[in-house]
């Protein structure tokens, strides 16, 4: 099986070159494409089912040793996740393609798109399953290179603008990233993640904090944690619908999958907790408010983003098993949930013509099926029950509870309130462009006039058709919100064994092992 791994990153670089030499033919990047992802997921899947019986794998490349070659490593988390961001980017990957179709690629060149896909792909993949910090860098600045061009794919003016935003952003997070990295070798005389840890212990408790406060800082902006978050308002809702849908629901999540290694493995004995507990619920509280001030509906999906990645952080600050495990739940949940919005927000856009919730009217007689395809995963993002949503807040809830201090109540009611905002919000949004009608009373007129202010408040855009390759693509993604609750008993204890495992060290010693071996 250790075979396998180095292919996760290796076949959608194979991919992207394929693309790159067949340019002109977007027949054959679609055929590429598509056989690349399909083939890291079902890689993925054969590799989560392994990890998850007989234990995490690790890979030396090119038979280096142990710590001068690149390790790769695959636990029951990494593997999760890759078969997660697999199942995403295929789904996004049709919605595009129907898109382009039906557009003629104005928005997204087939030349140029295609590859970068493949690459922003390959560099999640990649920092997933890196073992080292440097290589976990390495996966973050192929992501971010591919998003550099994506991100901007058009050329219009607010593309543009904003790019430049989240470019210096990344930049300034990635110059951390790579002076964090070059003190703990300094300190350590390693990268290695496994190292590290073990290394750790040895460092004066000044220099463990400097090391830790520099890392989370780096993962913090990537993660979009507040107050470092300023920059994903503003850059996300002006990509093409496919792009949003994808940085959505992955690149924040890459940041807080560097967070929960840099908490549960490298800095065990540095505890920032209160101070994680802080950010919790600021990014959740800050995050909401701003959702309900917004009146476009790309702009309140970025801010629920923001506050939601709070959820993630509270479960990293209880920091025991269950809440950990918990965590890698409200992960997986938080990928699905909120890319299938953004591309139910996308079908919204083309049926009429705008994304506001100001002149977006009448579509619950209009379109029925989008209704239902917003309504879902939105009613799931808010936590009512028997959803996803509800399932992963519980388990972190509960995680609180059972340490009981005075801080976990005071967050616990900070995630119950966000809930609540965040299920007003997608309501009221929902009810305003799929149940008002033309004739709006004067009531409901004066009720929403304070949101005419609001950035991108009467924007519009041009009505266009809707292919049926981009509509099932989203009921297939609503499918898959949908068994995240089905299926909720079976992953739930998956995400609870891998919160065992890391906060027990478990997968540090087995990896080890194994890679000495190799």
């Amino acid at each position: 099986m250790s075979a396998l791994v180095p292919l996760l990153v290796g076949i959608p670089l194979i991919g992207a070159a394929i693309n790159l030499i067949f340019g002109r033919r977007k027949k054959t990047q679609i055929v590429v494409s598509v056989a690349s992802l399909a083939a890291v997921l079902v890689l993925g899947a054969v590799l989560l089912v392994t990890v998850d019986t007989s234990g995490p794998i690790a890979v030396a490349i090119a038979a280096w040793d142990i710590p001068f070659g690149i390790v790769l490593y695959v636990d029951v988390l990494a593997a999760l996740l890759v078969v997660v961001t697999s199942i995403v980017l295929l789904a996004v990957l049709l919605f595009s393609i129907g898109q382009g179709a039906a557009d003629n690629d104005e928005d997204t060149p087939v030349s140029i798109f295609y590859p970068a896909y493949l690459i922003l792909g390959a560099g999640i993949f990649n920092a997933f399953i890196a073992g080292d910090l440097f290589n976990l860098y390495v996966g973050f600045e192929i992501l971010l290179v591919a998003s550099y061009v994506l991100i901007t794919l058009g050329g219009t003016e607010s593309r543009i603008r904003t790019g430049v935003v989240y470019i210096v952003v990344s930049l300034v997070s990635s110059i951390l990233f790579l002076a964090a990295i070059a003190m703990v070798y300094g300190a350590l005389g390693t990268v290695n993640m496994v190292q590290i840890s073990e290394r750790m212990s040895l460092l004066p408790q000044d220099t463990q904090t400097i090391l830790h406060l520099m890392l989370l800082l780096a993962f913090a902006i990537k993660a979009a944690v507040f107050p470092l978050s300023f920059w994903l308002p503003d850059s996300y809702p002006t990509a093409p619908a496919p792009v949003t849908a994808v940085f959505a629901g992955l690149l924040t999540k890459v940041g807080v999958y560097a967070i929960i290694r840099t908490e549960t493995q490298l800095f065990v004995d540095n505890d920032f907790n209160f101070l994680l507990m802080m950010v919790a619920l600021s990014t959740m509280i800050v995050g909401i408010l701003g959702a309900v001030a917004q009146a476009e509906l790309k702009r309140i999906l970025s801010f629920t983003l923001v506050s939601h990645i709070g959820y993630m952080i509270f479960g990293l600050a209880i920091n025991t098993p269950l809440a950990v495990g918990a965590t890698i739940y409200y992960i997986v949940h938080h990928i699905i949930v909120q890319t299938t919005l953004f591309l139910a927000v996308g079908l919204i856009e083309r049926r009429a013509g705008s994304t506001s919730i100001l002149k977006v009217k009448g579509l619950m007689r209009a379109a029925p099926l989008l209704a239902v395809l917003y309504f879902i995963p939105a009613i799931n993002l808010g936590g009512l029950p028997p959803f996803s949503g509800f399932i992963g807040k519980y388990a972190l809830f509960d995680a609180a509870a059972q340490v009981g201090t005075p801080v976990m109540i005071v967050l616990i009611v900070g995630g119950i309130v966000t809930s609540i905002l965040t299920l007003y919000a997608l309501m009221r949004a929902w009810n305003l462009s799929f149940w008002r009608e033309d004739d709006d009373s004067a009531e409901t007129t004066e009720r929403i006039a304070y949101l005419g202010n609001a950035p991108a408040a009467t924007i519009s855009t041009e009505r266009r058709t809707t292919p049926k390759i981009m509509t099932l693509a989203t009921v297939g993604m609503v499918a898959v919100t949908v068994s995240l609750t089905i299926f909720a008993g079976p992953l739930l204890d998956m995400c609870l064994r891998a919160g065992v495992d890391i906060t027990d060290g478990v997968s540090l010693v087995q990896i080890q092992e194994q890679a000495g071996q190799r």
